[in-house]
């Protein structure tokens, strides 16, 4: 390799895009398109940056497969931070074998955590530790270590484990000190200050509070009967109920326990879960069956009584009955939560994230675009949503740092 790709695959890794690029700018060969494509997607061209990296994948020769794995390693972290969750995974595992097979442990890995991220983001958190647990950060060099332990922050933070969570992203932080990259510096910190921000709310015998992960935990663990308003299913520290296929009687379950110890009128269980303004006989009978099935499902955790006015929650046990809700109570609650991350979304990956329909995200999109809680940039398929707030950085991608060990 040349001295000039060289130099600039080391001010890429340094974190100084406009170094490599002032160096290999007017070059087109395949490692020099490659290096230019890492140094665009540092400064946040991403749309030029999947083109530059295809353009030096489609260069390489047979004989280098591994320069061609590196570059569809890469192209995958721009679709990840473009959060297109819809990018082929499979082609992500061939290059990560690719990578493994030629002793390219540090890009093999990466490929791995990026795999890890993407199974973070669309729920399948099982998945996910299953794969972390096969990686030992020990042999990796900082900037490795440092993306690492904030997968094993994330997936603490999902698991409500906050102890575990500060201790990897203070591992994360010592190890991004040490590689002296400053996006990976800011993007440790913006982990650690989703710690310090409340999580969800309480509501509990008609009173509202927000909670930190902490307190989350702490609840979770207590004795008490938890309506999740954030995962749809009513538990304690024993029992879990899942309501997130049965909207209806989750409804009904999350009407009953903001009311408790008090009963809710069967008037505005109506016009809270079949929003019927005028409800008749049929409603009636409707909601009579909902609460014999809400009443099955919940009866290791409660009882449900009727009253002279409606029903009321009765816990088996002297327990308290308490919900938990998103940070803000709001229509389309998850979809802002997903786009709070400062990231450009697709409309596919939002669908993909929430498991919800294209179509059903793209109105919801359209109604707070509206309202001018989100924006929209790109046409067609390369179109992107995010919040107003522009993000500040791009993930740090490790191509370079292969590149210059060359």
């Amino acid at each position: 390799m040349d001295s000039l790709i060289t130099a600039a695959a080391r001010a890429l890794a340094a974190g100084d895009p406009l170094g490599a690029l002032n160096r290999i700018a007017l070059r087109d060969d395949p490692p020099a398109l490659a290096l230019r494509g890492t140094a665009m997607a540092q400064l946040g061209d991403l749309d030029r940056a999947k083109l530059l990296l295809r353009r030096a994948a489609r260069g390489f020769g047979a004989g280098e497969a591994v320069a061609r794995a590196r570059c569809i390693v890469a192209d995958a972290e721009i679709a990840l931070a473009a959060r297109d969750l819809t990018w082929p995974p499979a082609a992500l595992d061939a290059a990560q074998a690719v990578l493994a097979r030629h002793g390219d442990v540090v890009n093999a890995a990466y490929a791995r955590h990026l795999d890890i991220r993407r199974l973070l983001l669309i729920g399948r958190i099982e998945e996910a530790e299953g794969k972390l647990a096969m990686l030992d950060p020990t042999p990796f060099p900082p900037a490795t270590r440092a993306l690492h332990e904030l997968v094993v922050a994330g997936l603490a933070i999902r698991r409500l484990q906050s102890r575990t969570a500060r201790t990897a992203l203070a591992r994360a932080a010592e190890a991004a000190r040490q590689a002296r990259i400053p996006a990976l510096t800011v993007e440790v910190e913006t982990m650690r200050r989703t710690l310090e921000q409340p999580a969800a709310r309480l509501i509990a015998r008609g009173e509202t509070r927000p909670l930190l992960i902490e307190e989350v935990e702490a609840l979770q663990a207590s004795k008490a009967i938890v309506v999740d308003a954030c995962r749809s299913v009513v538990r304690d520290a024993r029992h879990t109920v899942a309501l997130a296929t049965r909207p209806v009687l989750f409804a009904l379950a999350r009407a009953l326990a903001e009311a408790w110890p008090g009963d809710v009128s069967r008037a505005t269980l109506l016009a809270r879960t079949f929003r019927a303004k005028a409800a008749d006989e049929t409603h009636r009978a409707r909601l009579r069956v909902e609460i014999g099935r809400l009443r099955a499902k919940v009866a290791p955790l409660a009882a449900i009584n009727a009253t002279r006015d409606g029903f009321v929650l009765a816990p088996r046990g002297r327990r308290e009955v308490v919900v938990l809700a998103q940070p803000r109570d709001e229509e389309h609650a998850e979809m802002l939560a997903l786009l709070a991350d400062g990231e450009a979304w697709s409309s596919s990956g939002l669908a993909l994230a929430l498991d919800v329909s294209q179509r059903t995200v793209q109105r919801a999109l359209d109604e707070l675009a509206a309202d001018g809680r989100v924006q929209s940039f790109g046409r067609g398929r390369a179109r992107r949503w995010m919040t107003p707030a522009a993000p500040g950085f791009t993930t740090a991608l490790l191509l370079p740092a292969a590149l210059a060990s060359d």
